[in-house]
């Protein structure tokens, strides 16, 4: 089988949460927190979360696209946000936790154009999907002290309300995508 490595950012509101989930999925081989799609070079914690910079909360994935594939990290991805609550998730409010698919290639955009089509047509949620499909563009690596946070902090409160029921909703929802 031929090992294929895709790269790809999500926004999903707080970057702790997604990458939480995204660390147990079978197939996807690096997970790092960052700041994407901003106008600042390099910006701090405090630049993206003071909403001037532009950039978004993201996880930028590495994944072997034959063990899993763009629909499959996407399918996640919608599952574990809201994708119809613009620049919100939940009680992190601004435009550095907009609901955002931000891709390597042509190919990964147009499955993701396809599937919000097919979630807004399948009426899945009240409100239209809002989710920014862009190419992944000034990328930074957050700072040291969020990579791995929940690992690194499992009983901070904000990690226990928030990030583990969405890693509970991903093992229980996507078992054959697990990490054992």
């Amino acid at each position: 089988m031929q090992h294929s490595t895709q790269t790809m950012a999500l926004g999903a509101g707080c970057f702790w949460c997604a990458e939480s989930v995204f660390l147990q999925v079978k197939g996807v081989t690096q997970v790092e927190s960052g700041f994407s799609n901003g106008h600042l070079p390099n910006p701090t914690y405090a630049q993206v979360s003071s909403g001037t910079s532009g950039h978004n909360e993201v996880v930028k994935l590495e994944f072997n696209s034959s063990e899993i594939s763009v629909r499959e990290v996407l399918e996640i991805f919608f599952l574990i946000h809201d994708p119809t609550t613009l620049n919100r998730q939940g009680h992190d409010v601004g435009t550095q936790y907009r609901s955002a698919i931000y891709c390597t290639t042509p190919e990964q955009a147009e499955v993701a154009k396809a599937m919000v089509a097919e979630i807004d047509s399948s009426r899945h949620y009240a409100d239209p999907v809002v989710t920014e499909i862009a190419m992944l563009s000034h990328y930074a690596r957050a700072e040291e002290y969020h990579q791995n946070f929940f690992a690194k902090n499992p009983t901070q409160g904000y990690c226990m309300a928030v990030a583990a029921p969405k890693v509970e909703k991903f093992r229980k929802t996507f078992a054959r995508l697990a990490r054992s």
